[in-house]
């Protein structure tokens, strides 16, 4: 069976959410966060040396990285629909989504929301960028969800898992203000029984 080692308010949630869609039978080791500095513990270095999460053992396996950990879950379940065959046209777009979650997006949002908890004076260069970069993002997803139901066209993906949690901390965040379409469909996932009980964790 495949062991999620879970850490509060982390990406562990995706995975979780994930096997619930796939009704992949799972257990869950709990971690949690340090109170004071807000880093996870030394149980779960004692998993993965790079203490992050998520991170999976499945026998002799032991995983990290939502993307890498999507798909290996994906792969141990051909017989679900969460992925595109090669041979459809969405494809590729379900790959640019996958990716463009902790890959174009993840950045600029987490590290808008660590300057936010900063209390810092002078110039701050970095601001401008920042925020260059939100706006194209954004732009991208809401004009992206104008003209689709999810990311990689008419159906539900596991592209849609790894670009929920990102949006989730740009809405708690502030990020989200006037993205109509990027808040309905937000909304939307997060109304499917599996998100659920993947939130209930923590």
């Amino acid at each position: 069976m495949i062991t999620v080692h879970h850490l509060n308010q982390s990406r562990s949630k995706r995975v979780i959410w994930l096997l619930e869609e796939l009704q992949t039978p799972y257990e869950v080791v709990h971690h949690q966060r340090n109170s004071q500095t807000n880093l996870a513990p030394e149980s779960l270095a004692a998993i993965h040396p790079l203490a992050k999460s998520p991170v999976i053992v499945d026998g002799e396996r032991t995983l990290c990285e939502s993307g890498a950990v999507m798909e290996y879950l994906l792969d141990q379940t051909p017989q679900h629909n969460l992925r595109p065959a090669k041979s459809e046209p969405c494809y590729y777009d379900y790959l640019e989504w996958l990716h463009f979650a902790e890959g174009s997006l993840a950045m600029p949002v987490i590290i808008n929301m660590i300057m936010k908890r900063e209390e810092r004076a002078g110039d701050k260069p970095l601001d401008g960028y920042i925020a260059k970069e939100l706006a194209l993002d954004f732009s991208y997803i809401e004009a992206t969800l104008s003209r689709r139901d999810y990311f990689a066209g008419d159906r539900f993906t596991a592209a849609d898992i790894m670009m929920c949690m990102i949006l989730e901390i740009a809405f708690v965040h502030d990020m989200l203000t006037g993205k109509t379409n990027t808040l309905a469909y937000l909304s939307k996932l997060q109304g499917r029984d599996a998100y659920k009980k993947a939130a209930s964790f923590g």
